[in-house]
């Protein structure tokens, strides 16, 4: 079942496009496949970027926010960086490019969700207290990809490298996945008064 993929904002795209149009920000961009790249360059496949908050804060839920789209930016069928639009007060612009295994680890699970029966929508959940990036399948398709929380029924799919003990590129339930989180992340209970060692 093909994923659902929604459109980013126009300026956001916009943004992108100017950035990998112009040689002064791909020649000083970090990314060294990018620079090497010869042949055009397309920004592919937009992801809305959300940041899970207070994971492993007591007494609510997590709450989620939207911080940019990322595209995956493609040399012919491959893709060899990727770039991140932002919103600022002045609109959309163009943040960053960036390379490494979370690119790769992206598009790897974009495909293996692309085989999956059922239909989703795709968008990206970092979960920044543990250094994690997790491709997050949701399950109402029909949803604007940049608002609402991951519902109970949602797929989260950690990419690699994820943090230990949680395996990359397995999807689990959204339902399943963050109390495991929470657990990691809740603050530890101090001693208790009069025990000795």
């Amino acid at each position: 079942m093909p994923l659902h993929v929604s459109p980013a904002p126009a300026p956001a795209l916009r943004s992108v496009l100017a950035a990998l149009g112009s040689p002064t920000a791909v020649r000083e961009a970090r990314t060294t496949a990018l620079r090497a790249q010869q042949g055009p360059l397309s920004p592919e496949c937009p992801l809305p970027v959300h940041v899970l908050d207070g994971v492993g804060r007591l007494g609510g839920p997590p709450r989620t926010r939207l911080t940019g789209w990322r595209f995956l930016i493609l040399s012919g069928e491959r893709a060899v960086a990727a770039a991140e639009a932002m919103l600022t007060a002045d609109g959309w612009t163009f943040s960053h490019f960036c390379e490494g295994p979370y690119v790769t680890a992206t598009e790897r699970a974009l495909r293996q969700a692309e085989s999956s029966p059922t239909p989703y929508q795709p968008r990206l959940l970092s979960v920044p207290e543990l250094y994690m990036l997790t491709l997050w399948l949701h399950q109402d398709i029909t949803a604007n990809g940049a608002e609402g929380p991951p519902a109970p029924g949602d797929l989260l799919v950690p990419l690699a490298p994820a943090p230990p003990g949680i395996a990359a590129h397995r999807p689990h339930r959204v339902a399943d996945l963050l109390p495991r989180l929470t657990s990691r992340l809740a603050p530890a209970a101090p001693p208790l008064m009069g025990t000795t060692a």
